[in-house]
Order: C-alpha cells, then structure tokens, then sequence
C-alpha cells in the first residue's frame, strides 16, 4: 500500500499542509506515525476520507509490462512472467495483462494511453508494474497522482533486473538528439536573424544615402 507524506497527501485532498495538522490534532484525520515519529497518511485514509467504499469493488487488476524494441521480447516475456508469479503469491487475480512495445518517453503509446483512459472510467483498480519506469520514464508521481485521483492505485514490485538498463541509455541519448536538434535550429534561426540585420541595415544605408541625395538635389533646386 502506498504511503504519502503529509505535503503530498494534502496536495492530494486539495487542503493545505497546515490543515492535515489542525486535523491531526483534533482528531478529524490522524496521521500515522514512523518509528521515528514522522507523519504519513496511507490510501486507504484517502478513501475513507472521500468516502469511497470499496468492499464490493469490482474494478479490474491490471499487469502492465513495457520495453522499448521488439528486440527486447525476452524482457518483456519475463515482466509478465514476474509479475504473474508475483499476483499468484499475494493471491490478486489479474483482470487484464497489458504488454507493449514503446519508449518510456513516449506519451502517445496507445495501450498506455487506452489505459488511463479505463482509469478516468473508473474501470480500473489496480495496476501493477515491475518498475516506475515501465510506466513512463519521467513524471512518475504526477501521473500517480492522477491515477489516485480515480481511485486507481499503481503497484510497483521495484524488481530492478527486469527494468533494462539499455532503456534509459537510449532514452538519454533520445534526449540528447532532441535538444541537439533544437540547438541546431537556434542556431540557423539566429544565423537568419544575421543575415536579415545585415540587410536591414543595407536597406537603411540605402535609405540614409537616397536621402541625402534627394536633400543635395534640393539645396541646387533652390539656386536655379
């Protein structure tokens, strides 16, 4: 189960961090308590404070498994085998199995995005995963605060070896060209923005000398 500090549980109910304290102290909503007596706040605090019953639940439990390539179908075959084996420990049943092929990077993979559009349904329960970065690479605690705020939570068994390391070379490297790209751009942008103020002042220097010229043409008018 998930466990969240006090300021992201407030962010999470949408009240101020001084608020969870005042309703700690009178007894509204009491916080648990760490061995060394820091606060946190579990989900199931969350429902009960939405007043979410979810005894009769029969949203669906999802097994979620990405890799980036098809080259890598052995890691995702073994994701799922994980992760199967996982559920059958605890006893979860598994509704659906989710297996794709994309980047970590990528927000328009279309089962992932399928998905989350199941959880804005209020169909999905559960998700579980092996990794946070089998979800997505960056932006994991936004997205399960989204997830949360459907009542779906995302399980993550954190079973390192099954998250390939390769990924997130190439992730990086993925960046790197991006940002190259966007730097080379700039670059004939600017290179551009040059070229235009050269001739711009070209076109002034032209302006400035028509007009001297127009004025000396002037000045002998008024001697005739």
């Amino acid at each position: 189960m998930t466990n969240y500090k006090p300021k992201d549980f407030s962010e999470l109910l949408g009240v101020s961090v001084k608020t969870l304290q005042r309703w700690d102290r009178e007894g509204t909503l009491k916080a648990n308590r760490t061995p060394t007596n820091r606060r946190y706040y579990t989900y199931a605090q969350y429902l009960q404070f939405k007043g979410i019953n979810i005894g009769n639940d029969k949203r669906q439990v999802v097994i979620y498994a990405r890799v980036s390539t098809r080259n890598q179908k052995d890691d995702l075959l073994n994701q799922v085998a994980f992760l199967r084996q996982f559920c059958n420990a605890k006893g979860i049943i598994v509704d659906q199995c989710i297996e794709e092929y994309g980047s970590g990077l990528n927000y328009n993979r279309k089962k992932w995005n399928e998905l989350l559009d199941e959880v804005m349904e209020q169909k999905i329960k559960t998700i579980i995963v092996t990794h946070k970065d089998r979800f997505i690479r960056f932006g994991y605690d936004w997205f399960e605060k989204f997830c949360m705020k459907f009542n779906t939570t995302i399980a993550v068994v954190n079973n390192e070896e099954l998250s390939p390391q390769e990924e997130l070379v190439q992730d990086i490297v993925s960046i790197l060209h991006v940002f190259s790209c966007r730097l080379y751009g700039l670059r004939k942008y600017k290179k551009q923005i040059e070229r235009d103020e050269e001739i711009a002042k070209e076109l002034q220097n032209g302006n400035q000398s028509n007009r001297s010229t127009e004025s000396k043409n002037s000045e002998n008018n008024r001697y005739l």
